[in-house]
């Protein structure tokens, strides 16, 4: 049988346009090219996968059906051309994303203690935003992200691993009464951090400028002075170098971290192993933001 990998994403493309035309400028390709993969398609299967009328191009019920199985082996075809295209002495590959700032705190301890576990399996890693993640998992661009926000896709699986803390401090201030919303950096790391900051501060939800990265957040601390919400071990630098002081009676705004990958991987011996590696130093970073 002749390789399928083009009728599969010339048939998710569609689902996505419902135009034959569109499809065709997408994938640089003729229309008349985009009907003969569809017919070919639905030749295999012996069902119509997509009606067309005066209103566009509609899935039909068996198109519907076919749908999250055509996602599904479009991410098992870019899985295996990675891995083919990339092998080498090591017995396997794993590409993995991870939420810019936790790549800031944990990048390097993190990858040590893959390495040591895993020392046959070669990583690529990339920070990122969970957005960017979130679609790059999807598309199978991604075997496994660490991030913020998940979107909860149907063909993949989330679990809470930890939380990650951010306490405020200031250059000149060190009591929340004296923080003044005109010097204010307002830190927007997430949907879910942006709520909590916001019922907890709302008088400091408007600030004149936000970021939504730690480290972004610390050079701006440095070049503008006033306040802003940066991770506990950032802040622990920023006071102990008396580049900034802790405002101590400002909550702390925890940030929870989920682990993502697909359904069918969940449960694989690697990605278990560099789960459980990042789940160690997010527990030792609460321990120690606990105890200072």
């Amino acid at each position: 049988m002749p390789m399928q990998v083009d009728l599969i994403e010339t048939f998710l493309d569609l689902m996505e346009t419902r135009s034959f035309n569109r499809t065709a400028e997408r994938l640089n390709i003729t229309q008349s090219t985009v009907s003969h993969r569809v017919k070919a398609l639905e030749a295999q299967f012996n069902r119509k996968l997509f009606t067309r009328n005066k209103g566009g191009t509609v899935p039909t019920a068996a198109g519907l059906r076919f749908l999250d199985y055509a996602k599904a082996l479009q991410n098992q075809w870019h899985e295996a051309t990675r891995a083919v295209t990339s092998a080498g002495a090591l017995e396997r590959s794993m590409r993995l994303g991870i939420q810019h700032d936790l790549a800031e705190a944990f990048a390097g301890e993190w990858l040590a203690a893959i390495r040591l576990d895993l020392p046959t399996t070669e990583i690529y890693m990339e920070a990122d935003y969970s957005n960017q993640m979130n679609r790059d998992l999807g598309a199978g661009d991604l075997d496994l992200a660490l991030l913020y926000t998940p979107h909860y896709l149907p063909d993949l699986h989330y679990e809470r691993i930890g939380d990650l803390h951010y306490v405020m401090v200031s250059r000149d201030a060190a009591s929340l009464s004296d923080i003044r919303i005109e010097t204010y950096i307002q830190a927007i790391y997430s949907p879910a951090f942006d709520r909590a900051h916001r019922l907890a501060l709302p008088h400091l939800s408007a600030a004149p400028v936000a970021s939504g990265q730690n480290m972004a957040i610390t050079m701006l601390l440095h070049s503008l002075g006033g306040a802003a919400y940066v991770t506990a071990a950032t802040a622990d630098r920023l006071v102990h170098s008396g580049r900034a002081k802790l405002v101590a009676d400002a909550p702390v705004v925890p940030q929870t971290v989920y682990a993502a990958t697909s359904l069918r991987t969940r449960h694989a011996h690697q990605h278990r192993k560099i789960i459980g590696a990042m789940q160690v130093l997010l527990s030792a970073g609460s321990d120690a933001a606990a105890g200072s």
